[in-house]
């Protein structure tokens, strides 16, 4: 599964351990938190948290 970053528009893989989660992923591009709900594959709710350190240069 791919999701794409709310912060900068990297691509995000999820394995298939992501098919029913809900909880935070951090983008390893841009290192903004993303908080995301999962089910099934499906995506049912993706939402910024906060930017970490460096993202914002």
């Amino acid at each position: 599964m791919k999701i794409n970053c709310l912060s900068c528009g990297h691509t995000i893989d999820l394995d298939d351990a992501y098919s029913d989660y809900e909880g935070q992923v951090k983008c390893y591009t841009c290192s903004a938190l993303l908080e995301i709900k999962l089910e099934d594959f499906c995506i049912k709710a993706v939402r910024f948290v906060k930017t970490t350190r460096g993202a914002a240069e």
